[in-house]
């Protein structure tokens, strides 16, 4: 197992399960190289994750937005 996993296994989550903390890693690693995560919160809940992809203007090309990070 990796340092990561072994961490999350062993650690005592106070405010996410598991099955959030995964979610979360899977939202980081779609991003590519820019971009960001946002945890919305309700009612001290995690209710909704949103993710932002950003683009770098300066080494755009033609059909690179809509095939996902490269």
């Amino acid at each position: 197992m990796s340092q990561t996993n072994d961490s999350v296994e062993t650690a005592n989550l106070n405010f996410l399960d598991r099955n959030q903390v995964s979610m979360i890693d899977e939202a980081l690693t779609a991003l590519g190289e820019y971009g960001e995560v946002r945890l919305i919160v309700e009612r001290r809940q995690l209710r909704f994750i949103v993710t932002q992809r950003s683009f770098d203007a300066l080494k755009w090309r033609p059909g690179a937005i809509g095939n996902g990070p490269k």
